[in-house]
């Protein structure tokens, strides 16, 4: 399935949003997520179905001074 992570156009195996995450190896309750421009809660994306040509985003906040 094609779809978009930050910008970038992937190939993905992953048809749920967890799934995906663990596919391109993000980890941690820290990070956010948004398909198509919709946040999706971490509680939610054991059941969130992607779609080709979704776009994701995945935020993880960065530490350092």
């Amino acid at each position: 399935m094609d779809i978009v992570i930050n910008g970038q156009p992937v190939k993905a195996n992953a048809r749920r949003l967890d799934v995906l995450l663990s596919e391109f190896s993000y980890e941690g309750d820290w990070l956010a997520t948004a398909v198509n421009g919709e946040l999706i809660r971490r509680e939610e994306r054991v059941s969130f179905v992607l779609s080709d040509g979704d776009r994701v985003e995945i935020l993880s906040p960065m530490q350092g001074g």
